[in-house]
C-alpha cells in the first residue's frame, strides 16, 4: 500500500502536482492508470511514489514491497547473466553462486576436512534454496521470461551483450518474478512506467493478463490505450493546467466519459461566471465615475475577480510540439555505404558481413527479433560504435548524419535542456534556438532544467529538436515514437512522411513504418536486403 499525503511535486520553479489531503492511495486490488500529457509530471510522480525521489512537499508512506520499473531501466551491473538478474529478485542468484562454489570445492579438493566442510555448507545452502522454492522458482522465472520474449539462450547471456529492448524485458521479468513469490498471489505494489515499450504483441497480451490477475496494487503509465482499457479500474489524471490530480474511481471508458463531462461543466461554469463578472465590471465602471460611489465600485470589481477565481480554469487545448525534420543539406548520389559490418560480444556473434548502400532520399527499415542487432547496426552507422573485423563505412560527398538514439544516449543528463541544445546545434544563434525549443514545448525555467530529470516523452522531444536544426541528409532513427503521447506521435509520423532526405528506421511501431513508406528492408541478423513488401509488416508487429 502507498499513501501520498499533501503531495507537492516540483521541477525547478515549476509546480507539476499539488494534491492536498491523502486521497492519492494505492491499495491491494487498485489498478491505476496515471495519465496526462507529456511533461505533466507522470514519471516524476512515479519516481516519488517508488521512494526513488523525495517530494517537494508532503510525504509518501509505503507498507509492503514495491516493484518499480522506471522508464529508462539501466541496471548498474552488466557483468551478470540475464537469468541471475531475474533470480536476484528473491536472492536466489547469490545462493546458487554459493552452492556452485561449494560444489567446486567438493569436486577438486584433496583435503578431507575441506571437503566435509563444503558438504555441510552445500547442504545448508540447498535447504535454504529449497525453502525459497529455488528449483521451482527457476522454472517459474524462465516461464515469465519466455512470456516476455526472452528465450532460454538469452538468459545465459550477460546483460552487457543484450540489446536495450532485451535488457528492459529482463528488468520487467525481474519485477514480475519478485511480485509472484511463487504463489501467483502478491502484496507487492507494482509501479510500471511504459511497461509495453519493446514488447511484441504476444508479450503485451500476456502482460495484460498478468496485471489483471495481480492482487497487489498497480500504478501504470502507458500510452497504450488498449492496456489502460483492459487493465485499469481507476485513473489518476495529472492536469498540467491546474497542477492538480483528478481521481476517477472507475475504469478507462467510463473515465473518458466522466472527464468529458467535467470539462463541459467547467466550461459552463466559467462562461456563467465571466458573464456575471462582466456585468459587475460594467456597473462598477458607471459607479466609479461618481466620487461618492467609488467604494461601491471597488467592491463590485473585487466581487467580479473573486467570481472568476472561484471557478476552475477551463482546460486549454494541450500544446503540441511542431515537429518537422530538417531540409536536408545537398549531397551526392550515395552519401553513405556500409561494407561488411560485423559485431561480436565475446563468443556471441550478433551479426556479420552486413552491406548497405544508403542512397540520397532512400527509405530503409531495419527488422529482426529483439537482440538481432538492430540498435547496434544504427550505432555502427552513426559512428557511436566500431565494427569488428575488416568492414567499415564509406562516406559520400556532403554526408550529414542525424542520429536519434533509443535510450536517449545523445542527451547529457547532467546538462540542462539549453546546454544540450547548444551542443547539438553549435552553429545556430540564440534566438533561433529559443524559437526551436519553443516549437518543441520548452520555454522559460524549463531551459535550465537538467535533462536527466525530464520524462521519457520530453527527452524524445529534446532529442528530436536537436535533429531539426542539423540539416542532416541521412537520419538514423531508433524507436523515435517511444514514450510519446498520441498527438506528439502523430507529429513525428507527419515529419517522417514529408522529410525528403534518407532515413534508416528501427521501430516496433507499425504506424511509423507506414508513414515512412519504405523502399527497402534489412533483416537481421542475416543482413538480408530486400525490396519492401507488406508481407514484412507482420515482422514489425511481432518483433
Amino acid at each position: 500500500m502507498i499513501v501520498a499525503s499533501d503531495l507537492e511535486v516540483r521541477v525547478g520553479a515549476r509546480t507539476l502536482v499539488n494534491a492536498p489531503g491523502d486521497h492519492l492511495r494505492v491499495q491491494p486490488g487498485d489498478r491505476i492508470g496515471l495519465v496526462g500529457r507529456n511533461g505533466a509530471g507522470k514519471t516524476t510522480t512515479m519516481r516519488i511514489l517508488s521512494g526513488e525521489n523525495e517530494p517537494y512537499g508532503g510525504k509518501v508512506t509505503q507498507s509492503g514491497p514495491v516493484g518499480y520499473l522506471p522508464q529508462d531501466s539501466r541496471e548498474g551491473r552488466i557483468d551478470v547473466t540475464a537469468r541471475d538478474r531475474v533470480l536476484s529478485a528473491r536472492g536466489l542468484d547469490r545462493i546458487q553462486a554459493s552452492m556452485d562454489r561449494q560444489q567446486e570445492i567438493m569436486e577438486t579438493t584433496l583435503d578431507d576436512s575441506k571437503r566435509d566442510a563444503a558438504v555441510r555448507k552445500y547442504s545448508r545452502l540447498e535447504e535454504r534454496y529449497h525453502t525459497l522454492g529455488g528449483y521451482e522458482a527457476a522454472s517459474e522465472a524462465a516461464r515469465i521470461c519466455d512470456s516476455l520474449g526472452l528465450p532460454a539462450r538469452v538468459l545465459d547471456q550477460q546483460l552487457e551483450t543484450l540489446s536495450g529492448g532485451q535488457r528492459r524485458r529482463v528488468e520487467l521479468a525481474q519485477i514480475l518474478f519478485a511480485a509472484t513469490e511463487g504463489t501467483g498471489k502478491s502484496a507487492t505494489t507494482l509501479l510500471l512506467d511504459e511497461p509495453t515499450n519493446h514488447l511484441d504483441s504476444d508479450s503485451i497480451a500476456w502482460l495484460k493478463d498478468f496485471l489483471k490477475k495481480h492482487e497487489g496494487g498497480l500504478v501504470v503509465i502507458s500510452h497504450d490505450v488498449d492496456l489502460l482499457a483492459e487493465v485499469c479500474n481507476k485513473v489518476w489524471f495529472l492536469d498540467a493546467v491546474r497542477s492538480e490530480v483528478d481521481v476517477y474511481n472507475m475504469g478507462w471508458s467510463k473515465y473518458i466519459d466522466a472527464r468529458a463531462t467535467d470539462e463541459a461543466r467547467r466550461r459552463r461554469e466559467r462562461a456563467n461566471a465571466e458573464k456575471k463578472a462582466s456585468a459587475l465590471k460594467k456597473q462598477a465602471a458607471k459607479l466609479g465615475a461618481k466620487a461618492t460611489k467609488a467604494a461601491a465600485a471597488k467592491q463590485m470589481l473585487a466581487r467580479a475577480e473573486k467570481m472568476i477565481d472561484s471557478t476552475d480554469e477551463i482546460r486549454r487545448a494541450d500544446k503540441v510540439a511542431h515537429i518537422k525534420f530538417p531540409e536536408p543539406a545537398p549531397c551526392g548520389k550515395t552519401p553513405m555505404m556500409a561494407e561488411g559490418l560485423t559485431k561480436v560480444y565475446g563468443s556471441l556473434e550478433v551479426f556479420t558481413g552486413v552491406d548497405l548502400a544508403i542512397d540520397k532520399g532512400s527509405r530503409v527499415v531495419v527488422l529482426g527479433f529483439n537482440g538481432a542487432g538492430k540498435t547496434t547496426l544504427l550505432k555502427l552507422l552513426a559512428g557511436v560504435e566500431r565494427t569488428d573485423g575488416e568492414g567499415g563505412l564509406v562516406y559520400g560527398h556532403g554526408l550529414k548524419i542525424g542520429y536519434f538514439a533509443q535510450e536517449h544516449d545523445t542527451i547529457d543528463p547532467d546538462k540542462t535542456v539549453w546546454e544540450n541544445t547548444i551542443a547539438a546545434c553549435p552553429d545556430a544563434g540564440e534566438q533561433d534556438l529559443r524559437g526551436l525549443l519553443g516549437a518543441f514545448m520548452f520555454s522559460g525555467d524549463q531551459l535550465q532544467q537538467p535533462a536527466g530529470t525530464l520524462s521519457g516523452g520530453e527527452k524524445t522531444r529534446l532529442a528530436l529538436a536537436g535533429l531539426v536544426s542539423s540539416r542532416a541528409n541521412v537520419l538514423l532513427l531508433d524507436e523515435p515514437t517511444n514514450n510519446l503521447d498520441p498527438v506528439s506521435r502523430e507529429q513525428v509520423l507527419d515529419a517522417l512522411r514529408t522529410y525528403t532526405g534518407a532515413v534508416v528506421l528501427v521501430t516496433h511501431d507499425a504506424g511509423a513504418v507506414k508513414a515512412l513508406d519504405p523502399e527497402r528492408v534489412i533483416v537481421l541478423p542475416d543482413g538480408t536486403e530486400d525490396l519492401w513488401s507488406e508481407d514484412y509488416m507482420e515482422i514489425v508487429e511481432l518483433a
